[in-house]
């Protein structure tokens, strides 16, 4: 059996111009980056924009989101890539829509972002490591804003700000857990003032989710702009704008900003754009790259980041928002394995076949089917199959979302790629065609930060109250006051619950949902509410994936996945 590196390896490309005009882009609307990936040019990307301005020139959006995962994540990207290459094998015009892989889970345990098996994205390796340099185009941006901010200070500090109220971080896109709490500007005088500062993980920065949101040059200067990076010394809200330095971070990110275009092992185009994590961050690839998909694909098939909880509620709440966009149907993508640690199972164990855990821990995904309902659209259940998956295992498995109303499907795309998902794509896009979708989003704009919160906890991670301390409380008022009322609110919680506990498995209920925090991400457009223990820069496992990875004198990668 081959590794996902070496299927990837002997996979032979079409050269990236064949992709483009698979999809109508013309080769000199696109910048390659070699033969095999490339950006499309803003003269196309505002045709696009332009085209889809019309809803009935849009594709049918397909969501792929999923129960709440193992450690090593359940093939969300996996089915997503298989199901695109799954409907053009029914004859359907698909482009599917995906989100950058960040360096940190490529060195430390749940791997990369282009899929596995037989249904990946490619060239892999690149894509997995550095890409086009979007990611490292955000971090530097991001973190000449810290050492503009930081001069601005340490050279006559006009704008009076208070540096012990700074709330922009530094970041870098590597799980490096001893850069969270830092302390900077010690040494002489000349070295700056000293102070705390933090690191996040540059895909939970709130740049990339301002890149992901932007939709031009223009849009993405204003959201910088919008920053709220600190307050005054009598408590007056400064924003980056103010310090005159907008137009320098814009043109760093002057290629970041647009779309990439790569293919699938079967030739399929592909949009990859826009990395944020979806437990601390948005989730969802850049509005560019879907408007994209959506103006060249009757189907387009994007994915959100880990379960229906997290990358999910946000695509809905916050992405649809940014975006006038929404899905005709959600893909709840679920694997035994999943279930059966919901179900009681110790990780170690989950090979072995047992449908009492099995149907215990279904209530998982009970909960995620009775979630999608509730922003009125219709789901449909893939089945990512694993090898050690039994025949009684996955009869059960289809049965019980017989039972509660939604369809299940088998997806082999792993094995099989394309050809092992065909069946998931003849009933995903019957449903799309079936347009019963009724699209709305959890709560409405104009209710309270708190009420908001306590909305989303209730009716989403399925607590009985919601514990928000005064402090927290009185930040969010001075949000509202500040004219940030109709903000969406951007959870960030543990992926291995659907509680804020990641002790919490299966379905848990009748428990206090504990907000530690809030942040404004003006810029961005949205409020981030931390809860529980979660922290915005991840640290590697004990035996990280940077442990395999390897390279020779011809370049040839190994260990990558």
């Amino acid at each position: 059996m081959f590794s996902d590196i070496e299927i990837a390896q002997q996979n032979k490309m079409a050269p990236i111009t064949e992709i483009a005009a698979k999809i109508g882009i013309p080769e000199e609307n696109l910048e390659p980056f070699g033969h095999y990936k490339a950006k499309i040019n803003m003269a196309q990307l505002r045709a696009f924009q332009k085209k889809a301005e019309d809803p009935a020139n849009r594709g049918k959006l397909i969501l792929t989101t999923a129960v709440t995962p193992t450690p090593a994540g359940e093939g969300k990207s996996t089915v997503s890539i298989a199901l695109g290459d799954g409907l053009n094998k029914i004859g359907k015009k698909a482009v599917i829509a995906l989100r950058e892989p960040s360096l940190g889970p490529c060195f430390g345990v749940k791997g990369g972002a282009c899929g596995g098996g037989y249904a990946q994205i490619v060239p892999m390796e690149d894509i997995n490591l550095h890409f086009t340099g979007d990611i490292h185009a955000i971090s530097i941006a991001n973190n000449l804003m810290s050492a503009i901010i930081d001069n601005h200070i340490h050279q006559t500090n006009a704008l009076r700000i208070d540096p012990r109220t700074i709330t922009w971080k530094r970041c870098v896109d590597l799980n490096d857990r001893a850069l969270r709490n830092i302390n900077i500007g010690f040494g002489g005088r000349l070295d700056g003032v000293p102070r705390e500062d933090h690191f996040t993980i540059a895909v939970a920065s709130e740049l990339m989710a301002v890149v992901c949101l932007s939709t031009s040059i223009t849009d993405l200067k204003r959201r910088i702009d919008n920053i709220t990076i600190a307050q005054t010394y009598d408590k007056r809200p400064v924003k980056f704008g103010e310090l005159k330095c907008t137009g320098a971070i814009a043109t760093l990110l002057k290629d970041a900003i647009k779309p990439n275009l790569v293919q699938t092992l079967e030739e399929n185009p592909v949009f990859v754009h826009g990395g944020p994590f979806a437990n601390i961050a948005q989730g969802t690839n850049s509005v560019n790259a879907t408007i994209s998909a959506l103006a060249t694909g009757d189907y387009v098939v994007t994915e959100a980041g880990f379960a229906a909880d997290l990358g999910a509620e946000k695509f809905m709440d916050i992405k649809c928002r940014a975006a006038g966009i929404s899905p005709s149907v959600v893909v709840i993508v679920a694997t035994v394995r999943a279930l059966k640690m919901h179900g009681g199972m110790a990780k170690a164990d989950l090979s072995t076949p047992s449908t009492v855990a099995l149907e215990r821990g279904f209530e998982n995904l009970a909960v995620h089917i009775e979630n999608i309902a509730k922003f009125g659209v219709p789901s449909v259940v893939a089945v990512n199959k694993f090898v050690t998956d039994t025949e009684e295992e996955l009869q059960l498995l289809q049965k019980l979302c017989e039972l509660k109303g939604a369809k299940a499907v088998l997806c082999e795309g792993w094995g099989k790629g394309g050809e092992g998902a065909m069946e998931l794509a003849k009933v995903v896009a019957e449903v799309a065609d079936s347009n019963k979708a009724e699209f709305h989003y959890l709560y409405q704009s104009n209710l309270s930060f708190v009420e908001k919160i306590k909305l989303l906890a209730k009716e989403i991670y399925r607590a009985k109250d919601v514990e928000i301390p005064a402090n927290v409380v009185k930040k969010l008022r001075e949000y509202e006051e500040q004219g940030y009322k109709d903000l969406p609110i951007c959870v960030a919680k543990t992926q291995n619950s659907i509680s804020h506990d990641p002790k919490l498995m299966g379905a848990p209920k009748d428990y206090v949902f504990p907000v530690r925090d809030v942040q404004l991400y003006s810029g961005a457009g949205f409020v981030v509410v931390l809860a529980g223990e979660i922290m915005t820069m991840p640290g590697l496992p004990k035996m990280p994936a940077a442990l395999n990875i390897d390279i020779d004198d011809d370049g040839h990668i190994s260990g990558l996945f």
